[in-house]
């Protein structure tokens, strides 16, 4: 585990966002963005602090073992008031002089379009997805869905148009998908070690996790997107071919020794992880994949 509370602070850089303190440092000469675990003491958890850090790091590190660029993240400790706090250190992908522009400003940039940048309708996102001028749309949604896939393994119950978007380079007027950050609402960060046994031998609340909560942030008909419902409806057919570039490549077995090798977590935390993790790779993704690629098969035979 590393040190970071004597790293050099940099004062030219603050960070928004409501989970957690944040403050930008320098370690081995690059920027990080050190996030803190907001305090569980208004939630309703024994967590003298939420596990969001953790969820953090976990979420960053599969979406790149996937294949989907995502935010660099270090664990941590930092030193606060002679507490020793468990950090996430995630690179600072703008340190560069690049220029992050999220998807609600981008949504604000479709002047043809009465819809407002907050706004997480699946409808209006995708059509803001097509109608944007700064990354080739068709880019931009497969990006999308291919995020929306890994998401709903990872249990992600916020991501909103603030946080995914583009980096732009104002010197060249061009524009990137920016990678993907803010993993720290996935893997049920309040779960305290009560709910954690609760989980590991109750069924019953296990599938309650899988099958009911947590949905998307996104809306579809005004009403949270359910994973299971969604991704079984087959109702879209870019998250379909997302679904089929993104599953043939989880390997369950480098997920678990991911979680396994993480330092400042408990054999109970770990057993979670690697456990929810299977139960959403088994009762969510692999039966919606297997659907589709089953009604291709049966397409290609009739042919």
């Amino acid at each position: 585990m590393i040190d970071f509370t004597n790293c050099e602070r940099i004062l030219s850089k603050a960070y928004n966002g409501a989970n957690g303190k944040k403050i930008a440092v320098s370690y081995q000469g690059i920027q990080y963005m050190l996030k803190f675990p907001p305090s569980g003491a208004a939630k309703k958890t024994n967590l003298s602090y939420t596990n969001s850090c953790i969820s953090e790091y976990i979420g960053s590190n599969i979406f790149n073992m996937l294949g989907l660029e995502a935010q660099k993240t270090i664990l941590g400790t930092y030193d606060v008031g002679g507490k020793t706090k468990i950090v996430c250190a995630c690179r600072d992908f703008t340190a560069d002089g690049m220029d992050f522009y999220d998807f609600c400003s981008i949504k604000n940039t479709v002047i043809d379009s009465g819809h407002e940048g907050t706004g997480t309708e699946l409808e209006e996102i995708l059509e803001s997805i097509e109608k944007q001028v700064y990354v080739n749309p068709v880019d931009v949604m497969e990006h999308f869905w291919d995020m929306f896939v890994v998401d709903a393994f990872l249990g992600n119950f916020d991501r909103h148009n603030g946080n995914w978007g583009f980096l732009v380079d104002r010197n060249a007027n061009t524009a990137e998908i920016a990678p993907i950050f803010d993993c720290g609402s996935c893997l049920l960060p309040q779960a305290d070690e009560t709910v954690m046994k609760n989980v590991l031998s109750n069924e019953d609340e296990m599938n309650a996790r899988v099958y009911q909560f947590p949905t998307s942030a996104i809306k579809l008909d005004n009403a949270k997107i359910n994973y299971y419902d969604f991704l079984m409806s087959e109702d879209n057919e870019a998250c379909n071919e997302a679904l089929a570039r993104i599953v043939p490549r989880i390997n369950m077995q480098e997920v678990e020794a991911l979680i396994e090798a993480i330092p400042c977590i408990s054999d109970l935390q770990k057993e979670f992880y690697i456990a929810y993790l299977h139960a959403r790779y088994e009762n969510i993704l692999l039966p919606a994949y297997e659907q589709i690629m089953g009604e291709d098969e049966g397409m290609s035979l009739t042919m």
